[in-house]
């Protein structure tokens, strides 16, 4: 049975980084889209987390977890803790940024550091 739970566990984490990347697409694109039209990176970083966090959610909830919540309540939830995670990776960011790293490999070391706690987030709150 423990085998089981951790293969379980193992699946829905891969899941989870698959559609992130999904995310991240849609995050960086229209993050570097925002940067090519003149927008500051943290703004330009802010609004493609948002586009990013609606692929998120919608994979995330169709294919990576089995909610028990009904989507209005799963939806109130990664909201909260959306605003958490895009507080976060703007705080990254703009820290990168202050120790002169380039705008793009700030951005990803902001991705990669959030993935976890995202993931423990997801699983443990948003999607039970």
């Amino acid at each position: 049975m423990r085998r089981h739970a951790l293969v379980a566990e193992a699946r829905r984490f891969t899941l989870h980084i698959v559609t992130g990347f999904a995310a991240v697409a849609a995050h960086y694109g229209t993050m570097a889209a925002l940067i090519a039209l003149g927008v500051a990176p943290v703004p330009a970083s802010t609004v493609g987390f948002g586009v990013g966090a609606i692929v998120r959610f919608t994979l995330a909830y169709r294919h990576v977890f089995d909610p028990t919540l009904p989507v209005a309540h799963s939806g109130l939830r990664f909201a909260v803790a959306l605003g958490a995670q895009a507080l976060a990776n703007a705080a990254l960011l703009a820290t990168g940024l202050a120790l002169g790293i380039p705008t793009w490999p700030s951005q990803i070391g902001a991705t990669v550091l959030m993935t976890f706690a995202n993931y423990a987030a997801y699983r443990l709150w948003v999607f039970r």
